[in-house]
C-alpha cells in the first residue's frame, strides 16, 4: 500500500518546497497529497513514479508570469510556447489524481480584445498547463483544471495513457486553449471527461519534434463517455498532421453548445485512416469569424499548405448513430490531390436550423498556406485568420448554390446509409434547395 505524505497549504511561493517533495516522494514510492488551501507555484518537473494527489479543497495556483517557467522548458513548441507549468519528460508511472483543482493563470495572459472576431488577443508567450513527453504509464484522474492560458494537457510521444474523470473549464474567448492534445501517442484511453473551452476539446495530432522531424504516429486511441463544449472543434484530428493517425474510436460522447462537432483535417503529409465516430449527440452553433468553422456537425478536409510537403489522404472513416442539431452543414472537401476516400455515414439524424450570424452560409478551409505567415501589412493573426484587401477572411467560401445539409467535393467512395436531415420549410434565404450537394472533378483552390 502506498504511503501518503501530506503537504499543507502555506502562503507564498512554494515552488522549491513542492519540487523537493515531489522528488522525495517519487524516490520513496509514496504519494504527495496537497492539502486544502492554495499552493502557489512556478514550474514543476514530475519524475518517474510521481504520485501527486490534490485533495478536496486543494488549489494548485501557478504564477501568471512566463518567466516563472524558465526551468520547465519543453522540446515541442506550440504556437510560440516552449514552457509548461508541469513537465514530465521520459518518465514512467506518473499519476496525478484527486478532487482538487489547478487554477491556471489564463487571465494574466490576455493582451487585448478582438471584439469583431469574438476572441481575446492572447499574449505571445503563454505556458501550457501540463506537457508529458516520452512518458509511459501516465494516469490523470479526477482533477479539475481551470483557465488555461494555452493548451491544457499536451501529451507527446507517450504510451499507455489513461485520462479519466477530468474536468477542464477554460475561457471561451481565449484562443489556443485546447482541452486535451494527444500528440504522436499510442495506446491512449480518455473517458468520462468534461471539457469546456474556446479551442478544440479533444484533439489528436502529429507535430514536429525539436529536430524538425515528425514526432511519431498517433494510433490506438479510444475516447468515450465525454462531454465537450468547444468554440472550435469538439472532437478533432489535425491540423498538425506530419505523421500518420490511425486506429481511432470516438464513442458515446455528447457535444454541447459548440461550433464544429466532429472534424478531420489533413495538412502536413501524414495520413488519417481507420477512424470511427459512433453514438455521438451534437449541438453545433455558428461562431464569429475568429473561430474556424461555423456550426458544422462534421468537417473533413484535405489542403496542401506547405511547399514540397503535400497533405496526406483521409480514408476509411465511419460516422454512425450521430444525431442532434447544426446551424452549418456536414462538409467534406478534398482540395489536395491525396484526397478523401471511403467515408461512410450510417444512421444519421440531424436537424439543420438557421443561425443568428449567417456565418454558417460559408464553409471554412482554414488553416491554409495564407495562415502560416500572413503577408506583411495583412490584417490578422498567424495560425488564426488573415484578411484580404477587401476585408474578407481568407479561407471562408460561399457554398456554390447556397447552404446544403451535406456538401461533398472530390470525395470517392462516399456512402450514405439511412441519413436524414430535418430542414426548415420554407427554407431561409441563401439555402440550397437540395439537401445533398455532391460534386466531383472540382478544381483545386488552395
Amino acid at each position: 500500500m502506498t504511503r501518503n505524505v501530506p503537504f499543507p497549504a502555506v502562503p507564498g511561493d512554494r515552488t522549491a518546497a513542492l519540487q523537493a517533495a515531489l522528488d522525495a516522494t517519487a524516490a520513496a514510492g509514496a504519494t504527495l497529497v496537497l492539502g486544502a488551501g492554495v499552493h502557489e507555484t512556478g514550474g514543476l518537473r514530475l519524475p518517474s513514479r510521481t504520485r501527486l494527489e490534490l485533495a478536496r479543497g486543494a488549489v494548485l495556483r501557478p504564477h501568471g508570469d512566463y518567466d516563472a517557467y524558465a526551468s520547465t522548458r519543453v522540446d515541442v513548441i506550440a504556437e510560440a510556447s516552449d514552457r509548461a507549468v508541469l513537465v514530465a519528460h521520459g518518465a514512467a508511472d506518473v499519476a496525478i489524481s484527486g478532487e482538487g483543482e489547478i487554477e491556471a493563470p489564463g487571465p494574466a495572459f490576455v493582451a487585448g480584445e478582438l471584439a469583431a472576431m469574438g476572441t481575446h488577443v492572447p499574449a505571445a508567450l503563454r505556458p501550457r498547463v501540463l506537457v508529458a513527453d516520452g512518458c509511459t504509464g501516465l494516469s490523470i484522474t479526477g482533477v479539475t483544471i481551470r483557465q488555461s492560458p494555452m493548451w491544457t494537457l499536451h501529451l507527446v510521444r507517450c504510451r499507455g495513457v489513461v485520462v479519466d474523470g477530468v474536468a477542464i473549464d477554460n475561457d471561451r474567448r481565449m484562443p489556443n486553449t485546447d482541452g486535451i492534445v494527444i500528440d504522436s501517442c499510442e495506446d491512449v484511453r480518455l473517458s468520462r471527461l468534461s471539457i469546456a473551452t474556446a479551442d478544440d476539446g479533444v484533439v489528436l495530432k502529429t507535430s514536429l519534434g525539436a529536430d524538425g522531424r515528425p514526432a511519431g504516429p498517433c494510433r490506438r486511441i479510444r475516447v468515450a463517455d465525454c462531454r465537450v463544449e468547444s468554440h472550435s472543434c469538439a472532437l478533432k484530428i489535425g491540423t498538425e498532421s506530419h505523421a500518420d493517425v490511425e486506429d481511432v474510436v470516438f464513442e458515446d460522447c455528447t457535444v454541447v453548445d459548440s461550433n464544429r462537432g466532429l472534424g478531420l483535417f489533413s495538412r502536413d503529409g501524414g495520413r488519417i485512416r481507420d477512424v470511427v465516430f459512433r453514438r455521438i449527440r451534437l449541438d453545433c452553433h455558428e461562431t464569429p469569424d475568429g473561430f474556424w468553422g461555423s456550426g458544422e456537425a462534421v468537417t473533413v478536409n484535405v489542403v496542401d499548405r506547405r511547399p514540397g510537403r503535400p497533405a496526406g489522404a483521409i480514408e476509411r472513416v465511419v460516422f454512425e448513430d450521430v444525431s442532434g442539431a447544426m446551424e452549418g452543414a456536414v462538409n467534406l472537401v478534398a482540395d489536395g490531390p491525396a484526397g478523401i476516400a471511403d467515408v461512410a455515414f450510417r444512421r444519421i439524424r440531424l436537424a439543420q436550423r438557421p443561425g443568428p450570424l449567417g456565418s454558417g452560409l460559408r464553409y471554412d478551409m482554414r488553416p491554409t498556406r495564407h495562415d502560416l505567415a500572413p503577408a506583411e501589412g495583412a490584417e490578422g493573426r498567424a495560425n488564426a485568420f488573415v484578411k484580404d484587401a477587401d476585408g474578407r477572411v481568407v479561407g471562408l467560401v460561399d457554398y456554390p448554390d447556397g447552404l446544403p445539409a451535406l456538401h461533398a467535393s472530390n470525395v470517392t467512395g462516399l456512402v450514405l446509409d439511412d441519413v436524414a436531415f430535418d430542414r426548415p420549410d420554407p427554407l431561409p434565404a441563401g439555402w440550397n434547395p437540395r439537401a445533398l450537394d455532391i460534386r466531383t472533378g472540382e478544381p483545386r483552390r488552395w
